[in-house]
């Protein structure tokens, strides 16, 4: 029996028109070793490299479902780490763009992500108010912090010390000791969310940015313990740094531990703060590389910009102040008093922080990033709110800086929503019109060949040809562009109202149009002359006039051009003659206004589109009804047939586009990506390519494919997929001792951990039944008293004839770093006694000691209660120990012997061509070019 319908299916083929995402931040990226030419930008669910020397995308890292949410660069700038909004992190090679490590721990959008100084580590924050730091090494989470109230804002490593300061929405700053995994520290000087967070002068300061005009400055002080032999345990003073001695005194300059035992690590008071000009809340607070300039804005698109001065700048600033007030003194003591006046000059924070300049932008700034190139210049990156890429610099070391535009990226996209969509009668030119422009893509390279401006674009299609394409706006107007120069020819007012909808007339000789103010006016097409030439051009004129008794939204004709189908605001379609505008039917039953229609090819069918959600189909012989259908979970804002057939797309305001069946009322299939409302979608008239546009700025085209579709296995691989939506959703399984919903570990319960799980437990069911055999075997050889061919297990010649004991350590090399500890969660206690005699026989042989310590420390945190009053287990426990003793001893004295070996050649290879190696290098050059500074004084001052 062969397929009774065959469908091909249609599966996405690329996004475009979407320059960068507004959940995201912009952040600039090393490429081939060039700084400040390159910036990453979420778009959807994809992040876009830009080269904004020349405006043009190099790079796509591809993402899944979900859309970014926050981007960081690694400190050595060959990785970039992406979140997204289900709370997953994927980190990208920039050499490659492949995403090799992810990282799922967090059930919310991930806020912000930091690398730490050497890039080992990293730190995520998220709305579900945790921080997990992450080991990018092993691939693996090292701890979960819980403390904070309320989503997480920024999180930020220090450089010398191992501690972590965060910010959340709770107005809390919180700092973390991550030798100890817990907060020491929470400071509570805000009254509102705090919404960023940067660390100044070698980490001796701290600002941050709430809801209001101010940015407090707090001042840090590290606190170094001296330690007295002489004294007893508990009496061991507290040292402090000479910069707080005061704000620290106590009667006998000794500190007892328990008296405050948060400043045992460091105290904060508050400088200060700096006001801003913007009155509204910091979205965003940076500070560049150097440490020099201070930046950040508000909901709107100015910039403001701060330098901290050095030390030496801040003397002399104090230096000049002095005099000032010297002689003020000097002039005030002449008048009156004889003795020379004791002057005090008190230091401000605005004397230590300048505002250096505002960068005003073409449009609400939603991230920025700032770079110091090498010749003193500052860059400023700014992802802005209309779909836009601008780059500014300037010098901050000029008295009066002036930023300046030096590249946008622009023609990638349009600045506001696509409202209309057509193709050309090609399938090559895709047009899109939004509220101010017109694009022409090319369909096969994706490239913008066209922008044209317009008004408010609300309908348009090309005219037979493809040289013009008529817009029809929301003020009513029809607007002819010609394609080839880019022209608008003609302007013509067609409507009071808005014009909604147009159709071409089959024989393409004219059109008709549909308005608000309730008429549909037919139009033909002519050529008149032209006044700039002597050829003649297109133009067109109305021929007549429909009104009816109510705004028109939608009209279209059928295929043999006898009728027109009127859809209007009382919630029917109204079906008249062509010729003589006669009324032939009424289809009504919809219970909100229809917003979209189309009549099949062959003129049988007409289907509505309506906001009350329903999609009806409709016999267009006698206007009965054939069915009903319930389309999306909001409204349906486009329909269209396929060529040719009796399959239609329908768009909704549910972010998904739907085909479905107008003979047999089937939903064939849902494809689904874009992230906001879809407005339209049009269907090239071959019917092989589909482009849709949303509200999420993004354009999408789909592509049909020579794949049959079948219903029933569409159906089942969607179950599948809700199935494996709520695996992931399920409580997390309980470990003794901790409370249901707080989650001890980093990880979180995936479809993945759980198939790992299940490999594990598919492996180690298979070492029985092997081993079993392997007995029975024995005992036949015995009773035969001779050699007996053993059976062998296909899954264990596939991996080369191991032995059941090698593939199970196969199956543990194989699970990801990342899922190794949830997935041996989910693992049944009764595995584990097998698992533990397997571990000691793989640290005895010693292959991959690392790992397998790894998993056998984790099992037994978990289920250390079961396997200490297991009786079966001691054995293999005390066996386990001393193995494992040894062989992690003897790993640990190869790579110290590894280490000194890399040492020893260093040295030598130093030796051999006196260079020097990495960090050395550069405190040498600097050492160098001091000395020869105070040389150049010395000459000076001796001349």
């Amino acid at each position: 029996m062969g397929l009774t319908k065959q469908y091909l299916r249609y599966v996405a083929s690329a996004v475009f028109g979407v320059i960068g995402s507004q959940k995201g931040n912009i952040v600039f990226v090393t490429l081939r070793g060039e700084k400040g030419r390159y910036v990453a930008v979420p778009a959807c669910e994809h992040v876009f490299i830009w080269d904004l020397r020349k405006g043009e995308k190099i790079l796509i890292l591809q993402g899944l479902k979900q859309e970014v949410t926050c981007l960081c660069p690694s400190p050595d700038g060959l990785h970039l780490a992406v979140g997204y909004e289900d709370g997953s992190i994927r980190i990208f090679s920039l050499l490659s763009g492949e995403g090799n490590v992810t990282f799922n721990g967090h059930k919310a959008a991930i806020t912000t992500l930091k690398y730490d100084q050497l890039g080992g580590r990293l730190a995520s924050g998220s709305k579900d108010t945790d921080i997990i730091v992450w080991d990018v090494i092993n691939e693996s989470g090292l701890y979960r912090l819980k403390g904070h109230k309320d989503a997480i804002t920024q999180a930020l490593f220090l450089r010398e010390k191992n501690l972590l300061v965060t910010s959340g929405k709770d107005t809390m700053v919180k700092w973390w000791d991550l030798d100890t995994q817990h907060c020491f520290k929470t400071m509570v000087g805000h009254r509102t969310e705090v919404w960023g967070l940067v660390l100044l002068s070698e980490e001796k300061r701290l600002i941050t940015g709430a809801s209001d005009s101010e940015l407090r400055v707090w001042d840090i002080a590290y606190l170094q313990e001296i330690e007295d032999p002489e004294e007893p345990d508990p009496k061991k003073i507290k040292g402090s740094s000479p910069g707080i001695q005061d704000t620290l005194e106590a009667e006998d300059g000794a500190f007892e531990t328990d008296e405050a035992p948060e400043d045992r690590i460091l105290s904060c008071r508050k400088a200060g703060s700096i006001m801003r000009e913007g009155r509204d809340r910091v979205v965003n607070l940076a500070v560049d590389k150097t440490g020099r300039i201070l930046a950040c804005h508000g909901t709107d698109s100015v910039l403001e910009l701060f330098c901290i001065l050095s030390k030496k700048e801040i003397q002399k600033k104090m230096d000049k102040k002095m005099k000032k007030a010297r002689k003020k003194a000097k002039l005030h003591s002449s008048k009156g008093e004889e003795e020379d006046p004791e002057v005090n000059v008190e230091m401000s924070l605005q004397d230590e922080i300048q505002r250096v300049t505002n960068i005003k932008t073409s449009a609400k700034i939603k991230s920025f990033d700032l770079i110091h190139s090498p010749h003193g210049e500052l860059k400023a990156v700014f992802l802005l709110q209309n779909n836009l890429v601008e780059l500014y610099s300037l010098n901050p070391s000029l008295p009066t800086p002036q930023p300046v535009r030096t590249s946008r990226i622009t023609i990638g996209g349009h600045r506001s929503d696509v409202r209309t969509l057509s193709f050309s009668s090609d399938n090559i030119a895709v047009l899109s019109a939004a509220a101010d422009s017109i694009k022409i893509w090319n369909r096969s390279t994706l490239q913008c060949i066209r922008t044209m401006t317009c008004e408010y674009a609300l309908c348009s299609f090309f005219v037979p040809g493809d040289r013009q394409v008529v817009i029809g706006t929301k003020t009513g107007k029809l607007q002819l562009y010609d394609l080839a120069s880019g022209n608008l020819l003609e302007t013509i007012d067609a409507h009071d109202g808005a014009l909604w909808s147009m159709s071409l007339s089959p024989d393409q000789r004219g059109f008709v149009t549909g308005g608000a103010d309730k008429s549909v006016k037919f139009w033909d097409f002519e050529l008149v002359k032209d006044e700039n030439s002597t050829q003649k051009r297109l133009s067109v004129k109305q021929t007549r006039t429909l009104q009816l008794d109510e705004d028109v939204l939608c009209v279209s004709y059928s295929p043999n051009q006898k009728l027109l189908a009127v859809s209007l605001l009382d919630c029917t379609v109204k079906i008249f003659y062509v010729d003589t505008l006669k009324f032939f039917l009424s289809l009504y039953g919809h219970k909100l206004p229809v917003i979209c229609m189309d009549i099949s090819h062959d003129g049988a069918l007409i289907a509505t589109g309506s906001a009350d959600r329903n999609v009806k189909i409709w016999g267009l012989d006698f206007g009965d009804c054939h069915k009903s259908l319930f389309a999306h979970d909001d409204s349906v804002m486009y329909l269209q047939f396929v060529p040719k057939s009796h399959l239609f797309f329908t768009a909704g305001k549910d972010h998904k586009i739907k085909q479905w069946d107008a003979d047999k009322f089937e939903h064939i299939q849902t494809l689904e990506g874009h992230h906001q409302e879809i407005w339209c979608l049009a269907v090239s008239p071959s019917g092989d390519y589909v482009v849709s546009s949303s509200h999420d700025k993004s354009l999408r085209l789909w592509e049909r494919t020579r794949e049959p579709l079948i219903l029933e296995e569409e159906r089942e691989m969607e179950r599948e997929a809700e199935y494996e939506e709520s695996v992931a959703k399920e409580d997390q399984p309980a470990v003794p001792g901790e409370t249901q919903g707080d989650s001890y570990f980093t990880g979180k319960k995936t479809i993945e951990t759980v198939k790992a799980a299940e490999r594990i437990m598919e492996a180690i069911e298979l070492y029985r039944e092997e081993t079993a055999k392997m007995k029975e075997h024995k005992a036949i050889c015995k009773a035969a008293g001779k050699e007996v061919p053993l059976p062998s297990n296909p899954i264990l010649m596939a991996y080369g004839s191991i032995s059941p004991s090698a593939y199970v350590l196969e199956i543990f090399k194989g699970i990801k770093s990342s899922e190794l500890e949830e997935s041996l969660l989910v693992l049944p206690f009764s595995y584990v006694p097998d698992i533990l005699k397997l571990f000691n026989e793989f640290i005895q042989l010693g292959s991959d000691v690392e790992l397998i310590c790894r998993c056998l420390f984790f099992l037994l945190r978990i289920h250390f209660g079961q396997i200490t009053s297991n009786q079966m287990l001691v054995p293999v426990i005390e066996k386990l120990r001393e193995t494992t003793i040894s062989k992690v001893s003897q790993v640990r004295d190869v790579i110290g012997f590894n280490m000194a070996g890399l040492d020893y050649l260093k040295r030598e290879c130093e030796a051999k061509s006196e260079v020097m190696f990495f960090a050395d290098a550069t405190s040498h050059l600097e050492e160098k070019k001091r000395k020869r500074k105070k040389r150049e004084k010395l000459i000076l001052t001796l001349t």
